[in-house]
């Protein structure tokens, strides 16, 4: 008895637990790049966004401690291409995966969830007026990496 009840609460973990898509460094890559060239370009060098992604200076050390076990300051970051797109690849693989599943696995959904994710902190926002266009041209340029 107690080996099939054992089993059961098994069972249903298991179904219960949320799978994760598993995206490819490929898809990475291509929607890393996609945020790089939807980026606003403010046109004032002093804006306080850092890198080719404008990126919020408060998210690097965290993020590049993180992913990349190096904290890493605005300016070092913005100077070293490689490990910026080390680091948003491990940023933007987990988020990458997350919204596949809370898409039903469609791609072109998840690029869009993701994007909104990155420029607004709330991937549900993906369609809503302010952020539809730039969802949109993310998703255009991630067709154009693939």
């Amino acid at each position: 008895m107690m080996r099939s009840v054992l089993g059961l609460m098994a069972t249903v973990l298991l179904w219960a637990t949320p799978v994760l898509a598993q995206v490819s460094d490929a898809q990475v890559r291509a929607l890393v790049e996609a945020l790089r060239r939807a980026a606003p370009q403010t046109g004032t060098a002093d804006d306080g966004l850092y890198s080719d992604w404008q990126i919020k200076p408060e998210n690097i050390p965290r993020w590049s401690r993180l992913c990349i076990g190096e904290e890493l300051t605005p300016a070092q970051f913005e100077a070293n291409d490689a490990k910026a797109r080390q680091v948003l690849g491990c940023v933007m693989k987990d988020i990458l995966e997350e919204e596949y599943a809370n898409s039903g696995n469609n791609e072109m959904v998840a690029v869009r969830r993701a994007a909104a994710w990155w420029m607004t902190g709330d991937p549900n926002q993906y369609d809503a007026p302010q952020t539809a266009d730039y969802t949109q041209q993310v998703l255009q340029f991630y067709q154009q990496q693939r």
